[in-house]
């Protein structure tokens, strides 16, 4: 039976996922975390603790690990485990990523340095030092070019990204976005990074890379503009509705975009504008897609997203066309920043047609934030239908019946 070494942070919404994944497989599982008491039901896995917030000391431990009870897959379900992942496969000789490429990914400012190099096709971009004062970083977004985007270097899921449309906007962003990455323990002196804003409806890709190689598993239409001056993501849909020539250059861009960062082996998940035919690339991650999302992909054999993940990483290859019709996700977000106290209507967005799922992630006491303070989602709806459209309207149906009542700051 192969052993599959699960580094799970204790924060992830996607520990029973990828478990029950692992069960379909046929194989055994052992789940690594920092705080191991923490995470969801482990299904009997064998634990062991893994200092994900250090990732040489984790690649240690999993590396002692393997001397004990050989592994022979690692995989990491979420960003937070995804260098240490490389750099302990790396020793073992098992099949992923180079440590490198996956650190590139995680850092935004190192990923547009190597995809310039490469002369992908991405935003105008520059560093903003800790030490930028106001004058500095007035010029500094001119220099982008206005509207410009500041976001910080590590954070993931449009935590602290915001648009500014002048120099005076540019400044007070920057001071916000600061305080957001300081609040989210990202370390001093790590810097933010300015982008010209690009135009255009934005996608994500989801794909598998074999010796460099990227499948398309599927691309996903945002229906809501992202135009700031938040980017809070609500629904995804999937199949695009892109013309065939714009699904090319999306699919086209993205390969070029993870060869450029050295990617060669497992999960990838990008974001990319689209317009008038040129697709222009806004993040690339060593990962599937984030959340409880890819509950929306449906395999016609039968397997889940997590199922193809860790078959790729035991060198098992397993078909991945999807379903036919289509399918979608609203990811919940909170009103108000404050106090959870309840989500009222989940039944009745259960019951609207399309609807195939709702699941409230975030438990009444908690502490919930809109965009761009926000660090996770209220909640998932799940639909599917013959065509893209029919979702969209099914997914906003259920959104309008359901209330998050929220006690603010």
């Amino acid at each position: 039976m192969p052993r599959v070494l699960l580094l799970v942070p204790s924060a992830t919404y996607r520990a029973g996922d990828f478990l029950d994944a692992a069960r379909a497989l046929g194989a055994e599982v052992v789940v690594g975390g920092e705080q191991l008491s923490a995470l969801a039901d482990t299904g009997g896995a064998r634990a062991l603790h893994v200092p994900l917030s250090d990732p040489a000391a984790a690649a240690a431990a999993i590396v002692d690990h393997d001397a004990r009870a050989p592994i022979d897959a690692v995989v990491a379900v979420d960003d937070q485990g995804t260098v240490a992942a490389a750099m302990a496969a790396a020793s073992l000789g098992l099949r992923a990523n180079p440590p490198d490429a996956v650190a590139a990914a995680c850092d935004k400012l190192e990923m547009r340095r190597r995809l310039e190099r490469a002369e992908v096709p991405q935003p105008a971009f520059a560093p903003v030092p800790d030490e930028a004062g106001p004058a500095s970083l007035a010029a500094l977004a001119a220099q982008v070019g206005f509207p410009c985007v500041v976001k910080p270097r590590t954070l993931s899921g449009s935590r602290g990204v915001l648009r500014a449309d002048d120099e005076q906007g540019a400044v007070a962003a920057v001071a916000r976005v600061r305080a957001i990455a300081a609040a989210a323990g990202v370390p001093a002196g790590e810097g933010l990074l300015l982008e010209r804003f690009s135009p255009g409806p934005e996608v994500a890709v989801e794909g598998m890379l074999t010796d460099g190689v990227l499948e398309v598993l599927a691309v996903f239409d945002k229906p809501d503009p992202l135009d700031g001056p938040t980017f809070e993501e609500t629904i995804y849909v999937t199949p695009s509705r892109l013309d065939p020539a714009a699904l090319d250059a999306v699919g086209a861009a993205t390969q070029s975009a993870v060869r450029a960062l050295g990617l060669v082996d497992g999960p990838v998940h990008a974001e990319l504008r689209v317009l008038h035919g040129r697709a222009t690339v806004i993040e690339v991650a060593a990962r599937t897609i984030g959340g409880l999302c890819a509950r929306t992909l449906r395999f016609a054999t039968g397997r889940s997203l997590e199922e193809l993940v860790l078959a790729h990483a035991l060198g098992v290859r397993v078909p991945a066309a999807l379903d036919e019709g289509a399918a979608g996700v609203l990811m919940l977000p909170a009103p108000a920043a404050g106090t959870l106290l309840a989500v009222e209507g989940g039944p009745q967005a259960s019951t609207v047609p399309g609807v195939t799922g709702v699941e409230i992630t975030a438990a009444p006491g908690r502490h919930v934030a809109p965009a761009p303070d926000a660090d996770r989602y209220v909640g998932f709806v799940f639909a599917r239908a013959a065509h893209p459209e029919a979702v969209v309207r099914a997914l906003r149906r259920a959104w309008s019946v359901l209330d998050v009542q929220v006690e603010p700051d």
